[in-house]
């Protein structure tokens, strides 16, 4: 049965839904000052309480993790991420687990870091949190999981058998498919990037930005 993808735009973030058969995935949840559009898009979708299977979490940061506690009581789904990143939801504070100074981090980024008006947040305990790679099949989904350090420690890639990636903030496609703006780890960066190069990927779905080939960005990347 093939895998159906919904894109759930929530501001400048991407969350995902995925269908397959009877079950649902939410890959991230974007910012919590947006719930109610992202519930109703659920609903549009035909999600409920009972078809929800998981809720994953590419990575801690409040963009992406905002609504997971409150889309959990709604829908009764399980959190499932890194357990690397579990410090960052269990306090709202992105910084858990980062360095001091980070690798890369570009002028966009702070520019709206400090202008940029801040969601607020519900801190909350994950339900599943892995270790490294992983199958998706337990949980009824033909994807696996990939651990993809370098935007933070405990980023985590989906790869589902039909060769898509959600890729959450490894890459991003504002302008053109690239490296986030903020890379906290370059070195592991670059490791998770060649660790891709051995996949086999078709499609990427970013954080940011649209969808492009893996192709595309590894002409343009320079290691």
């Amino acid at each position: 049965m093939s895998i159906r993808i919904r894109t759930i735009s929530n501001k400048s973030v991407n969350c995902y839904l995925l269908n397959q058969e009877d079950r649902f995935f939410l890959i991230d949840t974007g910012f919590s000052d947006k719930f109610e559009e992202i519930e109703n898009e659920l609903r549009i979708a035909g999600v409920d309480k009972n078809n929800l299977e998981l809720i994953i979490l590419t990575h801690g940061d409040t963009d992406h993790s905002g609504n997971s506690s409150i889309l959990r009581d709604k829908f009764g789904a399980k959190i499932l991420m890194h357990q690397a990143d579990s410090g960052i939801v269990k306090t709202g504070d992105m910084k858990v687990n980062r360095k001091e100074k980070p690798d890369k981090l570009s002028l966009i980024f702070k520019i709206f870091t400090i202008f940029g008006k801040e969601a607020p947040f519900e801190a909350f305990q994950p339900d599943i949190l892995v270790s490294g790679d992983d199958s998706l099949k337990q949980y009824r989904l033909d994807a696996n999981l990939l651990h993809i350090p370098g935007h933070s420690k405990g980023s985590i890639a989906i790869l589902t058998k039909e060769n898509d990636l959600f890729c959450g903030d490894l890459m991003i496609n504002i302008t053109k498919p690239k490296l986030h703006y903020l890379i906290d780890n370059m070195e592991l960066t670059k490791e998770s990037i060649n660790k891709l190069r051995n996949e086999e990927i078709d499609n990427v779905y970013p954080g940011h930005g649209k969808p492009f080939k893996m192709t595309e960005f590894l002409e343009k990347y320079e290691d």
